[in-house]
């Protein structure tokens, strides 16, 4: 006779508080020296969160709605911040250290300064707004307000108004949280801002190669001490350091930092030229930024005037219309969320 021994092993899982409870539960004490818990923090990183929102919403009855720009990573930097825990390292702030995490490069850290904080706590990612309050937020506000579109003040509003139904967060984290809405939607008007600058910059294409090619005229004299001839007159002139400066102090590159800056772009020319290949506006990713910001920042009052007002000229209309095609074609939008996207950067550009 054969006695047959059988091994099973079950798989589950579940959220923290149901598990504290379960654990709390005497009846379950048999149980507990039988399992092996493996804690699974909620996902830290902005750019995984977007696609586990995206996902999701494939999944969902809303794959029919269009959904702007941008309005998924706002609510996934709200997100990724209610889950991050104060480092203890100095200079650093929760919006860097949320980059960091997403493989951006924040000047003054290091990869060493990455993993140290990954370190500091064992249980970060164990807190925090989970994916599904997002979602449901984001279906709760397209019921609410019939929308055919959703843009990211639109999510962030439902996102904001969700908290006071939320069972499960404090007083203390609702005010939290609270602040983490306002960063969200600040970084938001950061990136509002700089997709119409593109797609306004674009109009003006050929005064942003003039402005390209004027800077890298000028740092060549000033690398090589050399002067620069007017077209004009013929005079020999100094290099234009406030030009330089109010370039490069777009992307943030300090009085310290300029030479070496202007150095590295010198050594990609000539990496270009000894390839063959031609250095021009789109080749450093940095320098086209400050280019296109400064470019920006010079026709601001363009921007404003056009963006904002109601009963545009006949060139103005042109310029409304390029640059609406150019966010629809080349950015995602759709007519509506294009036009509001322009009203609201108006409104920016107007306070």
């Amino acid at each position: 006779m054969y006695q047959l021994i059988a091994y099973e092993l079950i798989i589950a899982h579940t959220n923290e508080t149901e598990y504290k409870s379960f654990i709390s539960n005497k009846k379950n004490e048999a149980l507990q020296s039988r399992m092996i818990v493996m804690p699974i923090p909620y996902n830290l990183k902005v750019s995984e969160e977007e696609k586990i929102y995206s996902k999701l919403i494939l999944q969902s009855d809303m794959k029919h709605i269009h959904i702007a720009p941008h309005s998924l990573r706002s609510a996934a930097i709200f997100s990724i911040l209610t889950r991050l825990k104060d480092s203890k390292k100095q200079g650093m702030d929760p919006v860097k250290k949320m980059r960091m995490y997403d493989g951006e490069e924040v000047e003054g850290f290091k990869d060493a300064d990455l993993k140290e904080m990954q370190n500091e706590y064992t249980d970060e990612g164990m807190s925090g707004i989970d994916p599904r309050y997002v979602i449901n937020r984001i279906s709760s506000a397209l019921i609410k307000q019939d929308l055919q579109c959703i843009n990211a003040l639109d999510v962030l509003r439902a996102l904001k108004d969700g908290l006071d139904q939320h069972p499960s967060i404090t007083k203390e984290e609702r005010e939290k949280y609270l602040n983490f809405i306002s960063v969200a939607r600040k970084e938001y008007d950061n990136l509002a801002k700089k997709e119409v600058q593109k797609a306004f910059v674009y109009s003006f294409e050929e005064s942003a190669r003039t402005l390209f090619e004027n800077y890298l005229d000028n740092i060549e004299a000033f690398c090589n001490w050399s002067k620069i001839k007017d077209l004009l007159t013929g005079e020999e002139m100094d290099p234009d350091e406030r030009l330089m400066r109010s370039i490069e102090e777009q992307i943030g590159i300090s009085e310290n930092a300029k030479k070496a800056f202007r150095e590295e772009i010198l050594i990609r020319i000539s990496s270009y030229s000894r390839k063959g290949k031609r250095f021009d506006y789109a080749s450093h990713d940095r320098l086209r930024e400050a280019i296109e910001k400064k470019l920006f920042t010079d026709l601001k009052d363009i921007v404003k005037i056009t963006t904002s007002t109601k009963t545009p000229d006949e060139l103005q209309l042109k310029r409304i219309n390029e640059v609406t095609k150019r966010l629809m074609d080349e950015h995602g939008y759709c007519p509506v969320c294009a036009n509001e996207l322009l009203r609201y950067v108006g409104s920016l550009l107007n306070r």
